[in-house]
């Protein structure tokens, strides 16, 4: 007798991203070298909640069978009583099943962009900490198809353009280092896949809570969706995504082959030039151009990039335009300045 669905299902899950892990290694290995030099490693962040603990039970079977090493990681972001001895048991759960390296990481959670995008700064550095210092090949988070669906609604209500309506990745980082298996399973699997494994998981409160933006979406917005447009709302949004990623990834890659284009040959930005081109293609430009003069990434929002627009759109003689960063955007003899003031 095979395995309980839920299980059957979070494995394969996991088995289609670990073989293009594989794929990826056996790739770049010259071809004198028929294998890796060792097994390459491959982490699971685990906060101990359904998701990542399904994803590290589904990471402890499959590894091994394909000849590869499983190991854990979880972050303790100190914001609860009793955070320190919850990692402990998380460690503790992930050595049970067998994974080695296990890690519990510590870490101060900061102000800026509000609570949940600072924790998740704080998460995504310590990650990135002990994934470097194991020489780990990837990280597995357990995202699920019902989390990318809040994630495209808290764009959507954002006004972020499609880029934010793509939602997270199956494949993120630098070199690819965060992977995503089940963006196409919902929790409820991941929740059974612990049930009928006798896998001790906890719910974090903050996901209750509704001071949070996500929690409120959780457990108000999605449900009110549902009951006002029926069933299949998180699965059209994860839907959405896909379809937002496609069409936003074809128009990045456009507005990477005209920059250089608009560029006269001191490389500044010309706006005549700017003007004629399509505005999804021109406002990427324009953003590209803003995080290269210094402009943080995660603080350049859609009015930013409309404000440095209309120098090319709507010229009126404006003045400078300040970007965060203390970056500075400003039109002069018809050409584009983005830089640091």
């Amino acid at each position: 007798m095979g395995p309980h669905p839920a299980v059957a299902a979070i494995r394969l899950a996991v088995r289609r991203v670990l073989n293009d892990i594989l794929n990826e290694i056996l790739n770049e290995i010259p071809d004198e070298h028929p294998a890796p030099p060792s097994p390459p490693l491959v982490l699971v962040a685990c906060s101990g909640g359904a998701d990542s603990m399904a994803l590290a039970s589904a990471l402890s079977f499959e590894a091994p069978r394909l000849g590869l090493r499983a190991g854990g990681i979880t972050v303790d972001h100190g914001l609860q009583t009793g955070s320190a001895e919850r990692a402990r048991e998380v460690v503790s759960r992930l050595r049970e099943l067998g994974l080695d390296p296990v890690d519990s990481t510590a870490v101060t959670v900061g102000r800026e962009g509000g609570p949940e995008a600072a924790a998740r700064d704080a998460r995504y550095a310590a990650l990135d900490v002990a994934a470097d210092r194991h020489g780990a090949r990837a990280v597995l988070l357990g995202h699920t198809r019902d989390d990318q669906a809040e994630t495209v609604l808290l764009g959507l209500a954002r006004g972020s353009g499609i880029r934010s309506l793509s939602g997270m990745a199956a494949v993120s980082g630098a070199g690819g280092r965060y992977r995503r298996p089940f963006l196409e399973l919902d929790r409820q699997t991941a929740r059974k896949a612990c049930l009928v494994q006798s896998l001790p998981v906890w719910d974090d409160p903050h996901n209750a809570d509704p001071a949070y933006t996500r929690s409120r979406l959780r457990h108000e917005g999605l449900p009110a969706l549902e009951k006002a447009l029926g069933k299949g709302v998180v699965e059209a949004l994860a839907r959405t995504a896909q379809l937002s990623r496609d069409d936003a990834d074809a128009l990045d890659t456009w507005a990477r082959q005209a920059e250089a284009s608009v560029r006269d040959a001191a490389g500044l930005l010309e706006c005549a030039k700017l003007y004629a081109l399509p505005p999804a293609v021109r406002r990427r430009i324009l953003r590209a151009a803003a995080i290269e003069a210094g402009a943080p990434a995660g603080s350049l929002f859609a009015r930013h990039i409309e404000e440095i627009d209309r120098l090319i759109t709507g010229w009126r003689g404006q003045k400078a335009i300040n970007l965060p960063g203390k970056v500075v955007a400003q039109r002069q003899g018809g050409r584009l300045v983005i830089r640091q003031s």
